[in-house]
């Protein structure tokens, strides 16, 4: 995937009024380039989403974001949930990666049922957008 290079490589439901919330929060804090974004539905993502195609709901959109690192490749890495948060935290400037750190002792057994029970509500909670927003000429750069 052309234009990822070493960032992280988050994958969203571009429906999603809260997926779409984080993005933008997410755009003001990469101060240092180190993420880049598509939604689900994106052709540029096709591939990528079929091949864990166990994590979608029949709809064909991910129950969760998608954080990845190298994309397609070999030693792509993949991280979703609770634990995605918490790693593109990490790639933002301070005080968001102490904030990762602390969040990180929360065990997979608390945090995990909770960001499924979002998931699940997510539309009735946050709302549903039609389309994805436009991005500014700037952050244009920063999707697939």
């Amino acid at each position: 995937m052309d234009g990822i290079g070493n960032r992280l490589l988050v994958v969203f439901d571009g429906y999603c009024g809260l997926c779409n919330g984080l993005v933008r929060w997410l755009l003001c804090r990469d101060k240092q380039d180190r993420l880049r974004f598509a939604a689900s539905a994106s052709p540029a993502v096709a591939q990528l989403i079929e091949r864990h195609a166990e994590l979608l709901e029949p709809n064909g959109i991910p129950r969760t974001v998608l954080v990845f690192r190298n994309p397609l490749q070999a030693d792509e890495q993949l991280w979703v949930r609770f634990k995605g948060t918490l790693v593109v935290l990490r790639e933002l400037p301070e005080p968001w990666p102490t904030i990762a750190s602390a969040l990180g002792w929360i065990p997979d057994f608390i945090s995990d049922p909770i960001y499924r029970l979002n998931a699940r509500w997510r539309y009735r909670i946050w709302g549903r957008v039609e389309s994805c927003p436009l991005p500014t000429a700037e952050e244009r750069a920063k999707f697939l």
